[in-house]
């Protein structure tokens, strides 16, 4: 059995408040533990899968840097969320999450109308980001 501090009694502009975050003895990290995270790695390797698999001309590696840059950002800013100290911050990052998420599927979207991605691959991406945006909406929920 892990040593676990609890630290959900935290304090804030003068009151205590409940958090859901706790830190494991053995330093494992509690972000990597979520579905949703693990989610959000999927979809951001499969992103970079893309990218990676492209034919295109220079002129256009901007795009391709930023795809892969909107896409790492959705599981680090849920990490990163739920490493700060309240749910209202978890909220906050669980929120540019999303936004990155968007971000993403709006690039590879433009990629397909391109031609340089496959139908079957933006089905892909854009299934997997509808399961991680469901599991950000619920917590967004959650928090709120």
């Amino acid at each position: 059995m892990k040593n676990i501090i609890d630290l959900s009694l935290l304090f804030e502009k003068g009151r205590l408040f409940l958090s859901n975050h706790i830190l494991t003895m053995d330093n494992e990290f509690n972000f990597k533990r979520m579905v949703v995270w693990q989610k959000a790695m999927q979809f951001a390797s499969l992103a970079i899968d893309i990218t990676e698999q492209l034919d295109t001309q220079k002129c256009y590696f901007k795009l391709i840097d930023q795809i892969q840059g909107a896409s790492a950002s959705v599981p680090q800013n849920i990490a990163e969320g739920k490493g700060r100290a309240t749910d209202k911050d978890f909220a906050k990052f669980l929120a540019y999450s999303r936004g990155s998420l968007y971000e993403t599927l709006t690039l590879v979207n433009l990629f397909y109308m391109k031609k340089w991605i496959s139908k079957e691959k933006l089905n892909e991406l854009e299934s997997l980001g509808e399961e991680v945006v469901k599991m950000i909406n619920g917590l967004l929920v959650r928090l709120r």
